[in-house]
């Protein structure tokens, strides 16, 4: 049995259908984190790979793992030795809001010695990081930001 050397989980809540939340966020082209690109080959369904390029770094290959439409995507990518995924779970909280999470987690034999350098990459940015997406995915949907 493999050990979880970390996760971490965030939510926060946007003015946006559930619907219109899982639409716009699983539409890659709305992957807004710069300087990073995202390319996903295929549709949004399992086994469908992408990668992510950040100018000055190997891109990173990552596929998806699980689909439940509406209400939750994986996204795992291989390291040596680990296995990082992405959780997004998706809950209506009412007619008109929805709460996303992302829980990370990074498992596997040599997980515990990646811990720092995934640590630095997204533990820190995490909370900013959902904030934006949940502002974003408001004003696409025409609400207020938040």
């Amino acid at each position: 049995m493999t050990a979880i050397a970390r996760q971490t989980e965030h939510s926060v809540e946007t003015d946006a259908p559930i619907a219109f939340a899982w639409s716009f966020t699983t539409d890659v082209r709305n992957w807004d984190d710069p300087p990073a690109q995202f390319v996903l080959n295929g549709p949004f369904a399992p086994g469908s790979e992408g990668t992510t390029h950040v100018p000055g770094r190997d891109p990173v290959r990552w596929r998806i793992r699980d689909v439940q439409p509406g209400a939750l995507y994986v996204l795992e990518t291989l390291l040596l030795g680990a296995q990082l995924s992405f959780e997004w779970r998706f809950v209506a909280v009412s007619d008109r809001r929805t709460r996303l999470t992302q829980r990370i987690v990074l498992l596997g034999e040599n997980a515990e010695a990646l811990v720092p350098a995934i640590a630095s990459g997204f533990g820190a940015s995490l909370h900013d990081g959902m904030a934006r997406i949940a502002a974003r995915v408001t004003r696409a949907a025409g609400g207020r930001a938040g």
